[in-house]
């Protein structure tokens, strides 16, 4: 099972997931490029590169076939992974993100809320200008961002630890807005990418206080399986919000998976 963090996290994301997850399945949580412990390398952000990244980890570790579950920008990445690598993937489970080019984009002068959301998309695009603005400001600019867009707060510890990875090395906020910065390549890809529906089994994960049923109704425009999930009281941060429903939908979702991937290693 690989599970694809999202913006401004990394595999601590999936902690509270990871030990009962690990009972049942080989995991894997992997820092996407860019991000964590990875390198930081100038290009290669776009999507299609990303999931070329985790197949060839994949490849490394010895794993044909596996599930995938995507947070946050975890979700376009897993997308990419399932549908350019769909022998590769056998069930994918996404939460709480859009599909550039895919989902219908809101308007530029939209709602608040909407803007609350979202208004990080643009600022994030931006070249220079937004790492010199958040450059010792780490605290403020991703502290809003994990603080606003939870439900049910995020413990001190965590956001700490967030914050620290993201001012740890040189180049780390120019890794962290990379996947934003090569949207424009991510857009050509997923407009190719939409005419294949993905044939997989999907599961599509909202926080009722966040993107909610966005999350199915987006996947359904590229897949032809989708199942829905809206968690009651839960933002943003599913994983760390509302980690036992999820550990829940994941452990139902990943059975028939589980139960095939059994018979054919007894076989």
């Amino acid at each position: 099972m690989l599970l694809v963090h999202g913006w401004p996290q990394n595999w601590y994301a999936w902690r509270l997931l990871m030990p009962e997850l690990a009972r049942n399945y080989t995991v894997i949580a992997v820092d996407q490029r860019g991000i964590g412990l990875t390198d930081k390398p100038r290009s290669g952000y776009d999507t299609g590169t990303l999931a070329a990244d985790l197949a060839a980890l994949m490849d490394a570790l010895g794993h044909d076939r596996f599930a995938v579950v995507g947070h946050d920008t975890g979700m376009p990445i897993g997308y990419a992974l399932a549908a350019d690598h769909p022998s590769r993937v056998d069930r994918l489970a996404v939460a709480e993100a859009v599909i550039p080019g895919v989902t219908a984009s809101p308007p530029l002068l939209g709602s608040s809320q909407a803007n609350n959301m979202l208004w990080h998309f643009p600022f994030n695009r931006l070249e220079q200008v937004n790492e010199l603005l958040v450059a010792g400001r780490e605290d403020i600019y991703f502290g809003w961002q994990l603080e606003t867009k939870a439900s049910r707060k995020l413990p001190a510890y965590a956001t700490r630890y967030y914050i620290r990875s993201l001012t740890s090395h040189q180049h780390a906020l120019r890794g962290s807005f990379g996947w934003y910065r090569d949207l424009d390549t991510t857009f050509a890809q997923n407009a190719e990418r939409v005419k294949r529906h993905l044939t997989m089994p999907v599961l599509a994960i909202g926080g009722a206080e966040s993107v909610g049923q966005g999350v199915a109704t987006t996947m359904r425009l590229a897949a032809d399986d989708v199942q829905a999930l809206v968690i009651a009281g839960s933002g943003h941060w599913v994983a760390e919000e509302a980690p036992q429903e999820m550990l829940t939908a994941l452990t139902a979702f990943l059975a028939p998976y589980r139960a095939a991937a059994l018979s054919s290693s007894q076989g």
